[in-house]
Protein backbone atom coordinates (compact mmCIF):
# COMPACT_ATOMS: atom_id res chain seq x y z
CA UNK A 1 0.00 0.00 0.00
CA UNK A 2 2.80 2.41 0.91
CA UNK A 3 4.56 1.70 -2.39
CA UNK A 4 1.34 2.29 -4.36
CA UNK A 5 0.67 5.60 -2.60
CA UNK A 6 4.24 6.67 -3.27
CA UNK A 7 4.04 6.04 -7.01
CA UNK A 8 3.88 8.90 -9.50
CA UNK A 9 0.24 8.26 -10.58
CA UNK A 10 -0.87 8.25 -6.94
CA UNK A 11 1.00 11.47 -6.19
CA UNK A 12 -0.52 13.13 -9.25
CA UNK A 13 -4.05 12.05 -8.28
CA UNK A 14 -3.49 13.28 -4.73
CA UNK A 15 -2.33 16.60 -6.18
CA UNK A 16 -5.49 16.88 -8.30
CA UNK A 17 -7.81 16.02 -5.39
CA UNK A 18 -6.00 18.29 -2.93
CA UNK A 19 -6.00 21.15 -5.43
CA UNK A 20 -9.75 20.92 -6.08
CA UNK A 21 -10.51 20.66 -2.36
CA UNK A 22 -8.29 23.66 -1.56
CA UNK A 23 -9.84 25.75 -4.33
CA UNK A 24 -13.40 25.03 -3.20
CA UNK A 25 -12.47 25.69 0.43
CA UNK A 26 -10.81 29.01 -0.37
CA UNK A 27 -13.94 30.16 -2.18
CA UNK A 28 -15.76 30.48 1.15
CA UNK A 29 -12.95 30.91 3.67
CA UNK A 30 -13.65 33.83 6.04
CA UNK A 31 -12.39 34.81 9.47
CA UNK A 32 -15.01 37.22 10.71
CA UNK A 33 -15.34 39.85 7.99
CA UNK A 34 -11.87 39.13 6.61
CA UNK A 35 -11.87 37.09 3.42
CA UNK A 36 -8.92 34.81 4.04
CA UNK A 37 -9.53 32.69 0.92
CA UNK A 38 -8.22 35.37 -1.42
CA UNK A 39 -4.95 35.67 0.49
CA UNK A 40 -4.45 31.90 0.55
CA UNK A 41 -5.12 31.73 -3.18
CA UNK A 42 -2.56 34.46 -3.79
CA UNK A 43 0.08 32.31 -2.09
CA UNK A 44 -0.97 29.12 -3.92
CA UNK A 45 -1.13 30.75 -7.35
CA UNK A 46 2.21 32.50 -6.80
CA UNK A 47 3.87 29.18 -5.95
CA UNK A 48 2.18 27.57 -8.96
CA UNK A 49 3.50 30.35 -11.20
CA UNK A 50 7.04 29.79 -9.88
CA UNK A 51 6.84 26.03 -10.44
CA UNK A 52 5.39 26.59 -13.90
CA UNK A 53 8.27 28.89 -14.81
CA UNK A 54 10.77 26.32 -13.55
CA UNK A 55 9.19 23.54 -15.62
CA UNK A 56 8.99 25.79 -18.69
CA UNK A 57 12.69 26.64 -18.27
CA UNK A 58 13.59 22.94 -18.27
CA UNK A 59 11.52 21.99 -21.33
CA UNK A 60 13.94 23.30 -24.03
CA UNK A 61 16.80 21.59 -22.18
CA UNK A 62 14.89 18.31 -22.22
CA UNK A 63 14.20 18.66 -25.95
CA UNK A 64 17.87 19.29 -26.73
CA UNK A 65 19.13 16.71 -24.26
CA UNK A 66 17.10 13.87 -25.70
CA UNK A 67 16.53 14.60 -29.39
CA UNK A 68 20.04 15.68 -30.46
CA UNK A 69 21.91 12.69 -28.97
CA UNK A 70 19.27 10.31 -30.29
CA UNK A 71 19.76 11.64 -33.83
CA UNK A 72 23.53 11.18 -33.61
CA UNK A 73 23.00 7.55 -32.58
CA UNK A 74 20.90 6.96 -35.71
CA UNK A 75 23.90 8.07 -37.81
CA UNK A 76 23.25 7.50 -41.53
CA UNK A 77 19.58 6.71 -40.87
CA UNK A 78 18.90 10.00 -39.05
CA UNK A 79 17.48 11.90 -42.03
CA UNK A 80 14.96 9.28 -43.11
CA UNK A 81 13.85 8.59 -39.52
CA UNK A 82 13.20 12.31 -39.07
CA UNK A 83 11.19 12.51 -42.31
CA UNK A 84 9.25 9.41 -41.28
CA UNK A 85 8.43 10.95 -37.91
CA UNK A 86 7.17 14.15 -39.57
CA UNK A 87 5.06 12.14 -42.01
CA UNK A 88 3.56 10.01 -39.23
CA UNK A 89 2.67 13.07 -37.16
CA UNK A 90 1.03 14.86 -40.09
CA UNK A 91 -0.93 11.82 -41.32
CA UNK A 92 -2.14 11.04 -37.80
CA UNK A 93 -3.35 14.61 -37.24
CA UNK A 94 -5.09 14.88 -40.63
CA UNK A 95 -6.80 11.49 -40.33
CA UNK A 96 -7.97 12.35 -36.80
CA UNK A 97 -9.36 15.62 -38.16
CA UNK A 98 -11.20 13.88 -40.98
CA UNK A 99 -12.70 11.35 -38.55
CA UNK A 100 -13.85 14.21 -36.33
CA UNK A 101 -15.33 16.00 -39.35
CA UNK A 102 -17.36 12.91 -40.31
CA UNK A 103 -18.62 12.59 -36.72
CA UNK A 104 -19.52 16.28 -36.69
CA UNK A 105 -21.72 16.01 -39.77
CA UNK A 106 -23.45 12.98 -38.28
CA UNK A 107 -23.91 14.13 -34.68
CA UNK A 108 -23.98 17.92 -34.34
CA UNK A 109 -27.27 18.55 -36.20
CA UNK A 110 -29.02 16.34 -33.63
CA UNK A 111 -27.62 18.09 -30.53
CA UNK A 112 -29.20 20.83 -28.47
CA UNK A 113 -26.21 22.95 -27.47
CA UNK A 114 -26.19 25.75 -24.90
CA UNK A 115 -24.33 28.89 -25.81
CA UNK A 116 -23.88 30.77 -22.56
CA UNK A 117 -21.56 30.22 -19.63
CA UNK A 118 -21.80 31.52 -16.09
CA UNK A 119 -19.48 34.25 -14.93
CA UNK A 120 -16.45 32.95 -13.10
CA UNK A 121 -14.84 34.27 -9.93
CA UNK A 122 -11.75 36.30 -10.78
CA UNK A 123 -8.48 34.85 -9.56
CA UNK A 124 -6.53 37.16 -7.22
CA UNK A 125 -3.34 38.82 -8.38
CA UNK A 126 -0.04 37.11 -7.67
CA UNK A 127 2.00 38.30 -4.70
CA UNK A 128 4.88 38.71 -7.14
CA UNK A 129 5.74 37.43 -10.58
CA UNK A 130 9.24 35.97 -10.85
CA UNK A 131 9.50 34.74 -14.42
CA UNK A 132 12.25 32.24 -15.18
CA UNK A 133 12.58 32.73 -18.93
CA UNK A 134 13.71 29.66 -20.92
CA UNK A 135 17.03 29.96 -22.72
CA UNK A 136 15.09 29.56 -25.98
CA UNK A 137 11.59 28.69 -27.17
CA UNK A 138 10.53 25.06 -27.53
CA UNK A 139 10.43 25.32 -31.32
CA UNK A 140 13.90 26.90 -31.36
CA UNK A 141 15.19 24.05 -29.20
CA UNK A 142 13.56 21.54 -31.53
CA UNK A 143 15.13 23.07 -34.65
CA UNK A 144 18.49 23.42 -32.88
CA UNK A 145 18.40 19.76 -31.80
CA UNK A 146 17.55 18.52 -35.29
CA UNK A 147 20.19 20.64 -37.05
CA UNK A 148 22.99 19.89 -34.60
CA UNK A 149 22.09 16.21 -34.40
CA UNK A 150 21.95 15.78 -38.18
CA UNK A 151 25.16 17.77 -38.78
CA UNK A 152 27.03 15.79 -36.10
CA UNK A 153 25.81 12.51 -37.63
CA UNK A 154 26.76 13.58 -41.17
CA UNK A 155 30.25 14.81 -40.25
CA UNK A 156 31.06 12.18 -37.61
CA UNK A 157 31.86 14.91 -35.06
CA UNK A 158 33.08 12.79 -32.16
CA UNK A 159 33.63 15.60 -29.66
CA UNK A 160 30.17 17.10 -30.21
CA UNK A 161 28.58 13.66 -30.07
CA UNK A 162 30.26 12.92 -26.74
CA UNK A 163 29.25 16.34 -25.43
CA UNK A 164 25.61 15.65 -26.33
CA UNK A 165 25.78 12.30 -24.54
CA UNK A 166 27.08 13.97 -21.38
CA UNK A 167 24.46 16.71 -21.67
CA UNK A 168 21.72 14.08 -21.85
CA UNK A 169 22.91 12.58 -18.56
CA UNK A 170 22.78 16.02 -16.94
CA UNK A 171 19.28 16.68 -18.25
CA UNK A 172 18.12 13.25 -17.08
CA UNK A 173 19.35 14.07 -13.57
CA UNK A 174 17.42 17.37 -13.66
CA UNK A 175 14.25 15.57 -14.78
CA UNK A 176 14.56 12.87 -12.12
CA UNK A 177 15.52 15.10 -9.21
CA UNK A 178 13.62 18.32 -9.94
CA UNK A 179 10.92 18.22 -12.63
CA UNK A 180 9.15 14.99 -11.65
CA UNK A 181 9.02 15.78 -7.89
CA UNK A 182 7.48 19.25 -8.38
CA UNK A 183 4.84 18.16 -10.91
CA UNK A 184 2.21 17.06 -8.33
CA UNK A 185 2.41 20.48 -6.65
CA UNK A 186 2.17 22.30 -9.98
CA UNK A 187 -0.86 20.24 -11.03
CA UNK A 188 -2.46 20.73 -7.63
CA UNK A 189 -2.08 24.49 -8.01
CA UNK A 190 -3.64 24.36 -11.48
CA UNK A 191 -6.75 22.52 -10.28
CA UNK A 192 -6.93 24.72 -7.20
CA UNK A 193 -7.19 27.78 -9.45
CA UNK A 194 -9.84 26.12 -11.66
CA UNK A 195 -11.93 25.14 -8.64
CA UNK A 196 -11.63 28.60 -7.08
CA UNK A 197 -12.70 30.34 -10.29
CA UNK A 198 -15.63 27.94 -10.70
CA UNK A 199 -14.57 26.33 -13.98
CA UNK A 200 -14.96 22.81 -12.60
CA UNK A 201 -18.36 23.30 -10.95
CA UNK A 202 -20.05 25.83 -13.24
CA UNK A 203 -18.40 26.31 -16.61
CA UNK A 204 -17.65 22.73 -17.58
CA UNK A 205 -21.27 21.44 -17.59
CA UNK A 206 -22.29 24.00 -20.24
CA UNK A 207 -20.70 22.05 -23.07
CA UNK A 208 -20.56 18.71 -21.28
CA UNK A 209 -22.26 16.77 -24.07
CA UNK A 210 -19.87 18.05 -26.72
CA UNK A 211 -16.83 17.47 -24.52
CA UNK A 212 -17.85 13.88 -23.79
CA UNK A 213 -18.29 13.21 -27.49
CA UNK A 214 -14.84 14.63 -28.21
CA UNK A 215 -13.28 12.56 -25.44
CA UNK A 216 -14.87 9.44 -26.91
CA UNK A 217 -13.28 10.44 -30.21
CA UNK A 218 -9.90 10.66 -28.47
CA UNK A 219 -10.16 7.10 -27.20
CA UNK A 220 -11.33 5.81 -30.56
CA UNK A 221 -8.39 7.45 -32.33
CA UNK A 222 -5.93 6.16 -29.75
CA UNK A 223 -7.31 2.65 -30.29
CA UNK A 224 -6.83 3.08 -34.05
CA UNK A 225 -3.26 4.37 -33.63
CA UNK A 226 -2.16 1.64 -31.26
CA UNK A 227 -3.90 -1.02 -33.31
CA UNK A 228 -2.09 0.07 -36.47
CA UNK A 229 1.20 0.38 -34.59
CA UNK A 230 0.84 -3.13 -33.26
CA UNK A 231 0.02 -4.57 -36.68
CA UNK A 232 2.93 -2.80 -38.37
CA UNK A 233 5.56 -3.47 -35.71
CA UNK A 234 4.46 -6.99 -34.85
CA UNK A 235 4.61 -6.05 -31.14
CA UNK A 236 1.89 -5.93 -28.49
CA UNK A 237 0.77 -2.28 -28.32
CA UNK A 238 -0.61 -2.80 -24.81
CA UNK A 239 3.00 -3.14 -23.62
CA UNK A 240 3.38 0.55 -24.52
CA UNK A 241 -0.07 1.88 -23.67
CA UNK A 242 -0.28 0.34 -20.21
CA UNK A 243 2.59 2.48 -18.94
CA UNK A 244 1.04 5.80 -20.04
CA UNK A 245 -1.26 6.41 -17.05
CA UNK A 246 1.05 8.90 -15.28
CA UNK A 247 1.68 10.80 -18.53
CA UNK A 248 -2.07 11.01 -19.22
CA UNK A 249 -2.79 12.38 -15.73
CA UNK A 250 0.10 14.84 -15.97
CA UNK A 251 -1.13 16.10 -19.34
CA UNK A 252 -4.61 16.64 -17.91
CA UNK A 253 -3.08 18.77 -15.16
CA UNK A 254 -0.50 20.71 -17.15
CA UNK A 255 -2.48 21.10 -20.42
CA UNK A 256 0.86 21.05 -22.24
CA UNK A 257 2.61 18.29 -24.17
CA UNK A 258 5.93 20.02 -23.55
CA UNK A 259 5.41 20.26 -19.78
CA UNK A 260 4.45 16.56 -19.73
CA UNK A 261 7.57 15.53 -21.64
CA UNK A 262 9.59 14.37 -18.63
CA UNK A 263 6.85 12.01 -17.45
CA UNK A 264 6.14 10.78 -20.99
CA UNK A 265 9.80 9.82 -21.42
CA UNK A 266 9.73 7.90 -18.16
CA UNK A 267 6.52 6.07 -19.13
CA UNK A 268 7.73 5.11 -22.61
CA UNK A 269 11.07 4.04 -21.16
CA UNK A 270 9.31 1.37 -19.10
CA UNK A 271 8.02 -0.41 -22.21
CA UNK A 272 9.85 -3.59 -23.13
CA UNK A 273 9.06 -3.24 -26.85
CA UNK A 274 10.38 0.28 -27.45
CA UNK A 275 14.05 0.81 -28.21
CA UNK A 276 15.73 3.30 -25.91
CA UNK A 277 17.36 5.29 -28.72
CA UNK A 278 14.10 5.65 -30.65
CA UNK A 279 12.18 6.48 -27.48
CA UNK A 280 14.59 9.31 -26.68
CA UNK A 281 14.28 10.49 -30.29
CA UNK A 282 10.57 10.02 -30.91
CA UNK A 283 8.87 11.06 -27.67
CA UNK A 284 10.37 14.59 -27.43
CA UNK A 285 9.94 15.13 -31.17
CA UNK A 286 6.31 13.99 -31.28
CA UNK A 287 5.53 16.06 -28.19
CA UNK A 288 6.07 19.14 -30.37
CA UNK A 289 4.69 18.03 -33.75
CA UNK A 290 2.00 15.41 -33.04
CA UNK A 291 -1.24 17.01 -31.85
CA UNK A 292 -3.86 14.50 -32.98
CA UNK A 293 -6.12 15.02 -29.94
CA UNK A 294 -6.07 18.81 -30.20
CA UNK A 295 -6.75 18.70 -33.95
CA UNK A 296 -9.61 16.24 -33.51
CA UNK A 297 -11.09 18.48 -30.85
CA UNK A 298 -10.75 21.70 -32.82
CA UNK A 299 -12.47 20.28 -35.90
CA UNK A 300 -15.49 19.09 -33.93
CA UNK A 301 -15.68 22.34 -31.97
CA UNK A 302 -15.45 24.65 -35.00
CA UNK A 303 -18.39 22.76 -36.49
CA UNK A 304 -20.28 23.13 -33.21
CA UNK A 305 -19.58 26.88 -33.02
CA UNK A 306 -20.63 27.31 -36.65
CA UNK A 307 -23.95 25.66 -35.88
CA UNK A 308 -24.45 27.68 -32.69
CA UNK A 309 -23.60 31.12 -34.06
CA UNK A 310 -24.30 30.88 -37.77
CA UNK A 311 -27.05 28.26 -37.85
CA UNK A 312 -25.30 25.86 -40.25
CA UNK A 313 -22.30 23.61 -40.62
CA UNK A 314 -19.44 24.60 -42.94
CA UNK A 315 -19.52 23.03 -46.40
CA UNK A 316 -17.80 19.69 -46.99
CA UNK A 317 -15.13 21.15 -49.29
CA UNK A 318 -14.39 23.91 -46.80
CA UNK A 319 -14.01 21.45 -43.94
CA UNK A 320 -11.74 19.11 -45.91
CA UNK A 321 -9.47 22.04 -46.80
CA UNK A 322 -9.51 23.16 -43.18
CA UNK A 323 -8.50 19.66 -41.98
CA UNK A 324 -5.51 19.38 -44.32
CA UNK A 325 -4.28 22.89 -43.53
CA UNK A 326 -4.84 22.41 -39.81
CA UNK A 327 -2.54 19.37 -39.91
CA UNK A 328 0.26 21.61 -41.20
CA UNK A 329 -0.38 24.30 -38.59
CA UNK A 330 -0.50 21.69 -35.82
CA UNK A 331 3.02 20.50 -36.62
CA UNK A 332 4.29 23.97 -35.76
CA UNK A 333 1.89 24.76 -32.91
CA UNK A 334 3.60 25.81 -29.69
CA UNK A 335 3.59 23.26 -26.88
CA UNK A 336 1.49 25.45 -24.59
CA UNK A 337 -2.17 25.33 -23.53
CA UNK A 338 -4.39 26.26 -26.47
CA UNK A 339 -1.45 26.21 -28.88
CA UNK A 340 -3.36 24.55 -31.70
CA UNK A 341 -6.15 27.13 -31.69
CA UNK A 342 -3.72 30.03 -31.38
CA UNK A 343 -1.66 28.75 -34.32
CA UNK A 344 -4.74 28.29 -36.49
CA UNK A 345 -6.58 31.56 -35.82
CA UNK A 346 -5.83 32.62 -39.38
CA UNK A 347 -7.61 29.51 -40.68
CA UNK A 348 -10.68 30.27 -38.57
CA UNK A 349 -10.94 33.70 -40.13
CA UNK A 350 -9.87 32.99 -43.71
CA UNK A 351 -11.09 29.45 -44.42
CA UNK A 352 -14.17 29.17 -42.19
CA UNK A 353 -15.11 32.86 -42.20
CA UNK A 354 -15.46 33.16 -38.41
CA UNK A 355 -15.86 36.60 -36.88
CA UNK A 356 -14.58 37.75 -33.48
CA UNK A 357 -17.57 36.20 -31.70
CA UNK A 358 -16.91 32.85 -33.38
CA UNK A 359 -13.21 32.78 -32.53
CA UNK A 360 -13.92 33.91 -28.97
CA UNK A 361 -16.47 31.17 -28.36
CA UNK A 362 -14.18 28.67 -30.06
CA UNK A 363 -11.29 29.51 -27.77
CA UNK A 364 -13.55 29.34 -24.71
CA UNK A 365 -14.95 25.87 -25.27
CA UNK A 366 -11.59 24.59 -26.51
CA UNK A 367 -10.04 25.71 -23.22
CA UNK A 368 -12.64 23.69 -21.29
CA UNK A 369 -11.28 20.40 -22.60
CA UNK A 370 -7.75 21.35 -23.65
CA UNK A 371 -6.30 19.13 -20.95
CA UNK A 372 -7.94 16.00 -22.41
CA UNK A 373 -6.84 16.85 -25.94
CA UNK A 374 -3.29 17.24 -24.68
CA UNK A 375 -3.53 13.88 -22.89
CA UNK A 376 -4.57 12.29 -26.19
CA UNK A 377 -1.61 13.92 -27.95
CA UNK A 378 0.86 12.64 -25.38
CA UNK A 379 -0.56 9.11 -25.27
CA UNK A 380 -0.64 8.91 -29.06
CA UNK A 381 3.09 9.65 -29.19
CA UNK A 382 3.74 6.17 -27.83
CA UNK A 383 1.95 4.59 -30.80
CA UNK A 384 3.96 6.59 -33.34
CA UNK A 385 7.19 5.69 -31.55
CA UNK A 386 6.18 2.03 -31.80
CA UNK A 387 5.77 2.55 -35.55
CA UNK A 388 9.31 3.99 -35.70
CA UNK A 389 10.49 0.84 -33.93
CA UNK A 390 8.75 -1.31 -36.51
CA UNK A 391 10.33 0.64 -39.36
CA UNK A 392 13.79 0.33 -37.84
CA UNK A 393 13.34 -3.40 -37.40
CA UNK A 394 12.08 -3.95 -40.96
CA UNK A 395 14.91 -1.90 -42.50
CA UNK A 396 17.77 -3.23 -40.40
CA UNK A 397 18.48 -0.04 -38.47
CA UNK A 398 20.35 -1.33 -35.46
CA UNK A 399 20.17 0.10 -31.96
CA UNK A 400 23.27 1.87 -30.68
CA UNK A 401 23.76 1.49 -26.92
CA UNK A 402 24.15 4.77 -25.05
CA UNK A 403 27.61 3.81 -23.79
CA UNK A 404 29.03 3.01 -27.23
CA UNK A 405 28.11 5.97 -29.38
CA UNK A 406 31.57 6.74 -30.79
Amino acid sequence: MKKALGSLPARLLVGVAAGIAAGLLCGGLYIGDWYLGGTVMQVILTLRSLLGSLISFCVPLIVIGFIAPSITRLRSSASRMLLLALALAYVSSVCAALMSMAAGYGIIPHLSIQTAVDDLRAAPELLFNLEIAPIMSVMSALVFSVLVGLAAAWTGAKAVTQLLEEFQKIVLAVVTSIVIPVLPFFIGGTFCGLAYEGSITRQLPVFLAVILIVMAGHYIWLAVLYGLAGLYSGQNPWEVLRHYGPAYITAVGTMSSAATLAVALRCAGKSKVLRRDLTNFGIPLFANIHLCGSVLTEVFFVMTVSMVLYGKLPGLGTMVLFCFLLGIFAVGAPGVPGGTVMASLGLLYSVLGFDDAGTGLMMTIFALQDSFGTACNVTGDGALTLMLNGYAQKHGIREVPENSVL
